[in-house]
C-alpha cells in the first residue's frame, strides 16, 4: 500500500469533511523468568496466533543511576510488568496486581508513579486488598491495573461507538440552553448544559452520558455553580447567576475546561467549569456590578477571538479576558459599542437581551434597548469591536439599526458567509408580534442583503436563537433553533453555499417524536464524529437531529480513537513498536451500517489528515501504510450512517478498536529504597487474572549497596602478653595483655605472644576480613579470612621468636561491606601496635 500523503489541517467545524472522504533495556534487569512466553521483546498483536496462556514478565530499572546494580539506599526503582494477553475467546476482564513488598520498611511508593496502558484503570490500596481510584501517596501498599474487556495481544485501544441519541432517557430536568459535548478519557460522550436566567443559589449544571443514555456519574444533577474552585456542591448553594442567552467557549489549551458568562452580586465576568474533574475552576471578574446612570446588571457572551474571551455588559461596554493567563485584557472594560439595555440602576441581575458573534477578526454585538428596563429605549442595534485597536470598528462608529422600533427585540447575532464559506458580515433576526425580521451588514459596516433563510415566513411571534454553523467540504450551513407563536419547536437550515434553504432538509423541521413536538429549541451543538446535531430547548429535553434530513433522532453513530503506542510502555526504553496494523468495528452487525454513506479519516494530533482509507465490508480499516516512526500518534475517526440501532443495547456495546504491532504492554510503579541500613534487598512479584486464568510473574530481587552511612566500622587492637606462660597467652588465656611487655621479660631474645582483636561497630556486616601483619606473618595465617556481624569481635592469637629487641609490631585489617557493588576496593582499618621490650624499651613508643 502506498505511503499516505499529508493533507491540509482539519478545522474544528470541518471534521465533517469526512462526508466527502532478561536485560530488557538500558538500566533494566530481570530475574530469570519462569512465566510462559512471550518474553517482553516478542511482538504481540491481534494477528498473533492464540497461545495457551497469558504471561507476566517482571523487570526493574534503576532510575537514579541507570544500569547500576545493585541499587543504593535512597535510589528510585521503576518496577515494570509486561503483560502478554493470550486468553482465548472474546475480550474478557483482566486485572494486574503488584504488591509493594516491604512497603514502608524496605521501599516506599512514589506518589503519582503508577502508569497503566491506555484503556486500563489504575487502582491503589493501603492495605493490599481494598483498592480505590485515588492515589493515597506514600501509604500505598499495592497497585492495580484493570481492564473490563482486555483483548488478545493487548496492543490495541478501543473507544465506544456512540449510540443514536434518543430523547426518552435524556431529560435535563430543567431549562437547559445549549449542550456542550465532552469526550472522557474512557471514550464516553457527555452532554453538559446549564440552566439559563437562573438565580445564583439554584443548581444549574447538568451532565448526561450520551454513551449510556443515563445521567453522568457524580450526580445527583443539577449541581450549583460557585466562584471558589473545587468539586461541584449540591443543593441550592451556588453564588453565580446565569445569563439569558449564554454562549460557551472551551479552552483550547486546557482539555475539558469550559468558560461561561457569569454574574455575581459584585461583578460581571467569566465562570470556569472543569468538565472532566466535575469541579468549579474559578470566576474571573471583569467589571463591578452597578453604576449610574447606566448600571452593569448583566451581560452577553462569551465568544473567542485571537486568544481572548469577549463579553458585553448591559452598559454596552466590551469585556475581555486573556484565555491563557486568565487575566483581564489590558484596558478593559472598553468603551460601549452598542446602546445599553436593561441597565437601570439598582437592578443587578437584570438580563442582557442580545447576542454575540465573530467575523473577519472582529467581535459583533446585538442589543435590544427595550422600553421596560432600559435607560434609553431604542430599536435593536448591531455594534462592532476591533480587538486590534481595542475600540469600535472602522465603519461602525455608530451602532447600526437592526429593527424598526423598540417593540422589536433579538436573542441572536450570527455570522454571514459567502458562497465559498468565507465570513463576510453579521446579521440578527429580531422578533415582535410579526414574523422575524433579519438585518445584515458587511464587516466594513455597509448594508448586506439578508439571506433567504425562511425566518421571515416561519410565523408570527417566533423567536430565533443563535445558529450552529456546520462546514463540510462542499457546503456551509447554519442551523437555526426557533420556537414561539405557531411553532412549538423546530430547526431551520440555510445553505450559504447555495444561498437557499438546505436541500433535503424540511423548510421547518419540527420534532414530533420529542415531547409531543413541544421542544422549544434553544441551541444545537454539532458532533462531527457522528454528524448529528445535539439539541436542547426550553422544554428541558436533550435530543438529536439529523443535519441532512431534519429527522429526530439522528440515526448515526461514530467514534474517534487516538492511538499512541508509546503510551503502552513505561520502562524508558525504545524499540517496542513495530507499526500500525488496523482499525475494526466490533459487536455491531454490519448489515445495520450503510457503508457507502459512512466514512473514515486518520489524522495526526494537530488535525492534519493523513489518510481517508476505506471501511471494508468486514468492518476493518487498513492502517499498515502509516508509518509509526513518522506519526507516533494517530486518531482514527469513523462516521457511521445506520440502517438500524438494534445493536446498541444494555448488554451489547459496539466499539472501534485500533491496533498496532509491538511488544507486550507494560504497567509500571516506582519506589524509593529506604535509607535503613538493615535493608539489603528489595524485591517485586506481580500477579494477574484474565480469561486464561491466574498468572504469577517471575520475582526480581535487587541487592542494595550500602551508602557512606552504611559501611562497617572496623577497628584493630594489637596487644602482647605480659607473662611468658604459653597457656596464659593462648586462646582464652588470662594474660594479662598490654601494649608493651615488661622490661626484661624477653631479655635480648625470646618468644613473644600476640593478641589481635578485630571489632565491627557497624552499622552493617563486614565481609572478607583479613589481618595485615607484615612483621609477624604467623598472625596473618592464624587470622585467615572471616566475616564480622554488626557488634561482633574476633580475636587472633599468634607468636613469634624474636632475635632482636626491642620490636614494634603493627597490625591492621582489610575488609569489604555487605552488598558492596562489584569492583568496590576493600577498606583497610587504622593500624594498631604493640611493643616487645628489652632493656632498650624505654626508647620505643607504642600505639
Amino acid at each position: 500500500m502506498p505511503a499516505y500523503r499529508s493533507r491540509r489541517p482539519l478545522r474544528t467545524t470541518a471534521a465533517a469533511v469526512l462526508t466527502a472522504l532478561a536485560l530488557t533495556a538500558t538500566g533494566g534487569f530481570a530475574a530469570t523468568s519462569t512465566a510462559s512466553e512471550p518474553a517482553p521483546s516478542e511482538a504481540v498483536d491481534a494477528s498473533t496466533p492464540v497461545k495457551t496462556a497469558s504471561s507476566l514478565v517482571k523487570t526493574a530499572q534503576n532510575v537514579t543511576e541507570p544500569g547500576r546494580i545493585p541499587v543504593d539506599h535512597g535510589s528510585t526503582v521503576n518496577w515494570t510488568v509486561s503483560y502478554a494477553n493470550a486468553a482465548p475467546g472474546a475480550p474478557a476482564p483482566a486485572v494486574i496486581t503488584d504488591p509493594i513488598a516491604g512497603a514502608g520498611t524496605s521501599q516506599t511508593y512514589v506518589p503519582g508513579s503508577l502508569k497503566v496502558p491506555p484503556g486500563w484503570t489504575p487502582g491503589w490500596s493501603t492495605d493490599g486488598t481494598t483498592f480505590t481510584d485515588s492515589d493515597p501517596g506514600t501509604a500505598t501498599r499495592a497497585v492495580r491495573a484493570s481492564h473490563p474487556a482486555a483483548r488478545p495481544g493487548g496492543t490495541s485501544h478501543a473507544g465506544p461507538l456512540l449510540p443514536p441519541v434518543r430523547p426518552t432517557a435524556q431529560s435535563t430536568g430543567g431549562d437547559g440552553f445549549t449542550p456542550v459535548l465532552h469526550r472522557t478519557d474512557d471514550g464516553d460522550v457527555e452532554a453538559w448544559n446549564m440552566y439559563h436566567h437562573t438565580g445564583p443559589a439554584a443548581p444549574q449544571a447538568v451532565c448526561s452520558n450520551l454513551s449510556t443514555g443515563q445521567p453522568c456519574a457524580g450526580g445527583p444533577w443539577p449541581r450549583p455553580l460557585n466562584t471558589t474552585p473545587g468539586p461541584l456542591g449540591s443543593g441550592s448553594t451556588g453564588n453565580i447567576s446565569s445569563t439569558l442567552t449564554p454562549q460557551y467557549v472551551l479552552d483550547p489549551g486546557r482539555p475539558g475546561v469550559l468558560y461561561y458568562p457569569a454574574v455575581t452580586a459584585a461583578a460581571l465576568g467569566v465562570g470556569c467549569l472543569d468538565l472532566g474533574a466535575r469541579a468549579n475552576c474559578g470566576f474571573f471578574a471583569l467589571r463591578a456590578t452597578g453604576g449610574t446612570p447606566s448600571s452593569a446588571n448583566g451581560m452577553a457572551g462569551l465568544v473567542a477571538e485571537g486568544g481572548n474571551l469577549y463579553g458585553v455588559a448591559s452598559t454596552g461596554q466590551v469585556l475581555c479576558l486573556e484565555i491563557a493567563s486568565r487575566t483581564p485584557c489590558a484596558g478593559q472594560p472598553y468603551a460601549p459599542v452598542v446602546r445599553p439595555n436593561h441597565d437601570l440602576p439598582g437592578a443587578t441581575g437584570s438580563l442582557y437581551l442580545g447576542g454575540m458573534t465573530t467575523a473577519g477578526g472582529k467581535v459583533f454585538v446585538s442589543s435590544s434597548p427595550q422600553t421596560s428596563g432600559s435607560t434609553l429605549a431604542a430599536a435593536p442595534a448591531l455594534g462592532c469591536f476591533d480587538p486590534g485597536t481595542a475600540t469600535v470598528c472602522s465603519g461602525w462608529e455608530t451602532a447600526h439599526p437592526a429593527g424598526p422600533s423598540a417593540a422589536h427585540y433579538t436573542y441572536n447575532a450570527f455570522t454571514s458567509y459567502t458562497s465559498s464559506g468565507a465570513a463576510n458580515g453579521v446579521c440578527t433576526a429580531t422578533s415582535n408580534s410579526g414574523s422575524p425580521l433579519t438585518t445584515c451588514y458587511g464587516i466594513d459596516g455597509a448594508p448586506l442583503a439578508a439571506p433567504a433563510t425562511g425566518l421571515g415566513t416561519v410565523g408570527n411571534g417566533v423567536l430565533v436563537f443563535n445558529p450552529e454553523v456546520v462546514t463540510t467540504a462542499d457546503d456551509t450551513r447554519s442551523y437555526f433553533p426557533v420556537w414561539g407563536g405557531p411553532v412549538p419547536g423546530a430547526t431551520l437550515c440555510y445553505s450559504w453555499t447555495t444561498a437557499q434553504s438546505c436541500a433535503g432538509f424540511p423548510a421547518t423541521a419540527t420534532h414530533p417524536g420529542v415531547g409531543g413536538g413541544a421542544t422549544r429549541d434553544y441551541g444545537y451543538t454539532y458532533d462531527a464524529t457522528t454528524r448529528c446535531l445535539i439539541a436542547l430547548g426550553d422544554a428541558g429535553i436533550l435530543f438529536s437531529v439529523d443535519p441532512g434530513t431534519g429527522a429526530t433522532p439522528c440515526v448515526h453513530s461514530g467514534a474517534s480513537v487516538t492511538l499512541k503506542p508509546s503510551d503502552f510502555y513505561c520502562d524508558g526504553s525504545s524499540g517496542h513498536v513495530q507499526g500500525y496494523t488496523e482499525a475494526r468495528l466490533e459487536a455491531i452487525d454490519l448489515t445495520h451500517v450503510d457503508l457507502a454513506a459512512s466514512a473514515v479519516a486518520v489524522t495526526a494530533p494537530d488535525g492534519t489528515v493523513l489518510a481517508a482509507p476505506a471501511l471494508t465490508p468486514s468492518g476493518t480499516v487498513d492502517l499498515s501504510g502509516i508509518s509509526a516512526a513518522d506519526h507516533p500518534a494517530i486518531t482514527v475517526t469513523v462516521q457511521l450512517v445506520l440502517n438500524s440501532a438494534a445493536d446498541f443495547t444494555a448488554t451489547n456495546h459496539p466499539s472501534l478498536v485500533t491496533s498496532y504491532q509491538g511488544d507486550a504492554p507494560q504497567v509500571c510503579v516506582r519506589t524509593v529504597v529506604e535509607a535503613d541500613c538493615a535493608v539489603t534487598q528489595v524485591s517485586d512479584t506481580a500477579t494477574a487474572t484474565d480469561g486464561s486464568g491466574s498468572l504469577t510473574s517471575n520475582t526480581v530481587d535487587l541487592a542494595v549497596a550500602p551508602g557512606a552511612q552504611c559501611k562497617p566500622a572496623v577497628t584493630v587492637n594489637k596487644e602482647i602478653c605480659t607473662v611468658s606462660n604459653p597457656h596464659a597467652c593462648g586462646p582464652g588465656g588470662a594474660g594479662p595483655w598490654a601494649k608493651k611487655s615488661p622490661v626484661g621479660l624477653l631479655q635480648l631474645l625470646g618468644t613473644a605472644y600476640w593478641r589481635i582483636t578485630v571489632t565491627n561497630t557497624g552499622p552493617v556486616a563486614a565481609t572478607g576480613v583479613t589481618v595485615n601483619d607484615p612483621t609477624t606473618h604467623a598472625c596473618q595465617t592464624a587470622a585467615g579470612t572471616f566475616d564480622l556481624a554488626v557488634g561482633a569481635s574476633r580475636q587472633v592469637y599468634c607468636s613469634s621468636f624474636l632475635l632482636a629487641l626491642p620490636l614494634k609490631n603493627t597490625a591492621s585489617a582489610t575488609f569489604s561491606g555487605l552488598n558492596a557493588p562489584p569492583g568496590t576496593p576493600p577498606t583497610t582499618s587504622a593500624a594498631s601496635s604493640a611493643v616487645a621490650c628489652s632493656l632498650l624499651c624505654i626508647l620505643t613508643k607504642e600505639s
